[in-house]
C-alpha cells in the first residue's frame, strides 16, 4: 500500500470539499434528511479532526480511541496500559464524561493545541507523585492561590479556552506555576514556570498569531492572587468562567465542563506510554445522555486506530456491531477486545466471537481476549494484571514504534475515509438536491398562488370593482357637487380591501397546498403567522400611491393651467383632477364619464397622458404590494438557508479531490517506477564490476 504523503494540492482539494459540506443544509423534514444531517455531521468531524489534520501532520503520533458500550471496561482498560489511574472508572453509568487524552510527555505539543478536536478545550492535570492513586489533586479543591486543593511542586493547568494553548509541568514553589493565554498576564505568549525559570511556549505562541487561541488566561501556583475555587473533594473541571484580572478557571470533581455548556478533553502525559502512542478513553457510544453518544462518534472519527471494547455479555448487541460495520466501511485500522470473559467459557465465547467477525467480513481483524478478573468490576484500583493486556500493549507498541507499522495504520484509515467519500458525497448530494427540489416545490406553490392573486386584481380593476359600494355613493355625489377628498378616501379604501381579499385568498390556497406537502411540515406555521396584519401593509402602500397619484394630478394640473389647455384648466383643483383620475383608473365601465371630465378640465392630450402615467404608478404599486406579501409567505424558506448550488458544489467538490488523488497516485507510481529502475542500474553496474 503506497505512503499517503502529505501533498499540499490534496490537502487543498480536502479543504475545500470540507467548506462544501460544512455549507450544506437539510432543513425540510424530508425522507433521508435526518440520515443527510447525521452524515454530514460524521463527515464534518471526520475531516476535520483526523484526515486533513493526519495528511498535514503525518509525523504526529498514533491516536488509538478507545471506545465501546456502556459498562464494557474502557477505563479499566486505559488504566491498565498505561499502568496507573487517568480514567475514573466505577459502577456509575455512564462514568466517563469527559474523553480523557493520554500520551508521553514528549507528544504533548501535538495534543496541547487545535490540530485535532479543536472544538474540545483542553484541561490538564500534571502527573501526580503518588502515581494516581486516590484523587487527581488531594486535598478541599481549593485549587487556586496555592491552596489545599493546588500541588505545590507543580502546578495544577486547566485551559478554558477553545483551543488551548500549551500545557506543560511547572515550577516549583519559587516560581509563578502558571500564566497563560491572552487574558492573563504576560499575554498571548504563555509564559511558563519550569524549575524556577520562565520559557515561552513556541507552540502556543504560534497558535495565538495563527488566531487560533482565544479565551480566558488563568494563573495557579504559589503566589497567585486570582482564580475561582472547584469543588470539594479534590480533581477539576473547567469551566471558562472569569476569575479576575487573570481569568481564572473553575475546579471540580469530575471534569467536563459540561453543566458550563463546554466540551473538554483531559490531556494526561505519563512516561510509561512509548512515544509516537496516544490513548484516548471516549464516553459510552450507548450512553443515555445524547450528547456523550455523539461526542463519542466525534471522537472514533479522530482516532488513527478504533480500539472496540465489548463484553462476554454483549459482544452481539446491535451498537458495538453499527461500529464494526462502519470500520469496514471505511476501511480503517481495527482492532477489537473482547472483555470481562470468564475463564471457564472463554473458549467458547472467543470462537462464537470470531465466528460472527469472520462472517461480516472482519476475520482479519486483531483480537484481544481478557479473562474476567476482580479488578475489573467497579470500585476496584482500576488496574488489571500487567499480563491481562500484555498483547494489546505489545501490538499497540510495535504499530507506534515501528515506521512501517505506524504509517501503515494511519494512512489505511486515511486513506479509507477519503476512498469513502466516492459513494457518501453523491449521497449527501442527493440529499442536497431532494431538498432544493422541495424548496422551489413549495415555492412554486406561494408563487401560484400569488399570480392568480395577481391576475384577480388586474381583472377586477378593469371591471370597476373598486368602485362599489362607499365609493361608488360617493362617485354619484361627486356629480352634485361631492367632496374630491372623500370620493379619494373611498377609492383608496375600496382598492386596499380588494388586495387584502386577493392576498387572503393567495395565502389560504398556499396554505392548502403546503398542508399537503409532508415538506412543509416546519415551515407552514412560520408562514400562516407571517400573514397576519396583510391589510395594515397594503393599506399604507396604497396610501402611499395616493400620494404619488395627487402629486401626479397636480404636476399636469399646473402645466395645464400654464397652457390654458382645457375649457376650464385655470380654475380647476389639482384634488379634483386627482379624484377624476382615480375613478377613471378604478372605476372601470362605471366610471366612464370619468375621462371625459378630465378631459373637459385639462385638455384631451394631457388627460390622455395623465391616465397613461396614472395607469402605470397603479400597475407598479399594486405589483410591489403582492410582492411584499408574497416574499413575507416565503421568508420561512428563506430562512432555512437551502442553498441553490449546494448539489452541483458537492459534486465539483468531490470531482476536484479525486483528480488531485488520481495526480498524486500516478506521481507515486512513477516515482516508484523510478526507484525500481535506479535500483536495477545499480544492481547491474555491481554485476558488471564484479
Amino acid at each position: 500500500m503506497a505512503t499517503l504523503d502529505v501533498r499540499p494540492r490534496l490537502i487543498d482539494a480536502l479543504s475545500v470539499l470540507r467548506d462544501r459540506v460544512d455549507a450544506a443544509r437539510f432543513p425540510l423534514p424530508l425522507r433521508g434528511a435526518a440520515r443527510a444531517r447525521r452524515n454530514r455531521a460524521e463527515l464534518l468531524a471526520q475531516l476535520d479532526d483526523y484526515v486533513i489534520p493526519r495528511l498535514r501532520s503525518p509525523q504526529a503520533p498514533l491516536l488509538a480511541v478507545i471506545g465501546g458500550s456502556t459498562g464494557a471496561g474502557k477505563s479499566t482498560l486505559v488504566n491498565s496500559l498505561v499502568g496507573r489511574r487517568v480514567s475514573e472508572a466505577g459502577v456509575l453509568r455512564p462514568t466517563t464524561r469527559t474523553p480523557v487524552l493520554v500520551c508521553h510527555p514528549d507528544d504533548l505539543h501535538w495534543f496541547a493545541g487545535p490540530r485535532v478536536l479543536p472544538q474540545l478545550a483542553r484541561v490538564w492535570v500534571p502527573e501526580q507523585d503518588d502515581g494516581g492513586e486516590g484523587e487527581y489533586a488531594a486535598g478541599g479543591g481549593r485549587g487556586a492561590g496555592g491552596g489545599p486543593g493546588a500541588r505545590m511542586g507543580q502546578g495544577l493547568c486547566a485551559g478554558a479556552a477553545p483551543h488551548g494553548g500549551l500545557r506543560e509541568p511547572h515550577g516549583g514553589p519559587g516560581s509563578r506555576a502558571c500564566q497563560e493565554g491572552p487574558g492573563g498576564a504576560h499575554g498571548a505568549a504563555g509564559v511558563h514556570g519550569v524549575g524556577g525559570e520562565r520559557r515561552v511556549s513556541e507552540v502556543y505562541r504560534e497558535e495565538v498569531a495563527a488566531g487560533d487561541a482565544e479565551g480566558y488566561g488563568f494563573e495557579y501556583g504559589e503566589g497567585a492572587a486570582e482564580g475561582v475555587a472547584g469543588a470539594a473533594g479534590g480533581g477539576y473541571e473547567a469551566y471558562g468562567g472569569a476569575g479576575g484580572g487573570s481569568g481564572g478557571v473553575g475546579l471540580g470533581r469530575d471534569g467536563g465542563g459540561a453543566e458550563a455548556g463546554m466540551l473538554t478533553v483531559r490531556i494526561e502525559t505519563d512516561p510509561a506510554l512509548p512515544s509516537g502512542l496516544a490513548l484516548l478513553d471516549a464516553p459510552d457510544i450507548d450512553s443515555l445522555v445524547a450528547r456523550n453518544r455523539e461526542l463519542a462518534a466525534e471522537l472514533i472519527c479522530a482516532a488513527d486506530v478504533w480500539v472496540l471494547v465489548t463484553t462476554a455479555a454483549r459482544y452481539a448487541d446491535a451498537v458495538p456491531w453499527h461500529l464494526l460495520r462502519t470500520a469496514k466501511e471505511y476501511d480503517v485500522t481495527l482492532v477489537t477486545v473482547l472483555d470481562r470473559v470468564p475463564h471457564q467459557i472463554a473458549t467458547d465465547i472467543s470462537g462464537r466471537y470470531a465466528e460472527l467477525l469472520q462472517r461480516a467480513g472482519l476475520g482479519h481483524v486483531p483480537r484481544f481476549t481478557i479473562p474476567e478478573l476482580p479488578e475489573s468490576a467497579g470500585g476496584g484500583s482500576g488496574l488489571l494484571p500487567a499480563t491481562a493486556v500484555a498483547a494489546l500493549r505489545g501490538w499497540l507498541e510495535r504499530h507506534a514504534q515501528d515506521p512501517v507499522a505506524r504509517a501503515a495504520a494511519a494512512d489505511r484509515t486515511a486513506a479509507g475515509v477519503i476512498a469513502s467519500l466516492r459513494s457518501r458525497l453523491p449521497a449527501l448530494a442527493g440529499a442536497a438536491a431532494a431538498q432544493h427540489a422541495a424548496a422551489l416545490r413549495l415555492a412554486g406553490r406561494v408563487e401560484e398562488a400569488y399570480e392568480q392573486a395577481a391576475e384577480r386584481v388586474r381583472q377586477e380593476v378593469a371591471a370597476g370593482e373598486v368602485l362599489s359600494g362607499d365609493a361608488r355613493a360617493h362617485w354619484r355625489d361627486h356629480g352634485l357637487d361631492g367632496r374630491s377628498d372623500e370620493l379619494l378616501d373611498a377609492l383608496t379604501d375600496g382598492l386596499t380591501s380588494l388586495l387584502t381579499c386577493a392576498v387572503d385568498e393567495a395565502d389560504e390556497r398556499a396554505a392548502d397546498a403546503w398542508r399537503r406537502d409532508p415538506a412543509a411540515a416546519e415551515v407552514s406555521l412560520t408562514a400562516a403567522a407571517g400573514a397576519s396584519g396583510a391589510g395594515g401593509r397594503l393599506g399604507v402602500i396604497i396610501r402611499r400611491w395616493r400620494r404619488c397619484l395627487e402629486e401626479l394630478a397636480e404636476e399636469e394640473t399646473r402645466e395645464a393651467r400654464a397652457g390654458q389647455a382645457g375649457e376650464r384648466a385655470g380654475s380647476v383643483e389639482p384634488e379634483e383632477s386627482a379624484a377624476l383620475l382615480a375613478a377613471a383608473l378604478l372605476g372601470g365601465r362605471r366610471a366612464r364619464t370619468a375621462g371625459e371630465n378630465l378631459a373637459d378640465l385639462l385638455g384631451a392630450q394631457t388627460a390622455l397622458r395623465l391616465c397613461e402615467r396614472g395607469g402605470r404608478l397603479l400597475a407598479t404599486y399594486l405589483e410591489r404590494a403582492l410582492d411584499g406579501e408574497r416574499e413575507r409567505r416565503l421568508a420561512p424558506l428563506d430562512q432555512l438557508t437551502v442553498p441553490l448550488d449546494q448539489q452541483a458544489e458537492l459534486i465539483a467538490a468531490l470531482s476536484v479531490m479525486q483528480r488531485e488523488k488520481q495526480w498524486e497516485a500516478e506521481k507515486e507510481a512513477r516515482r516508484e517506477q523510478r526507484q525500481v529502475e535506479e535500483r536495477a542500474r545499480v544492481m547491474e553496474k555491481e554485476e558488471v564490476s564484479g
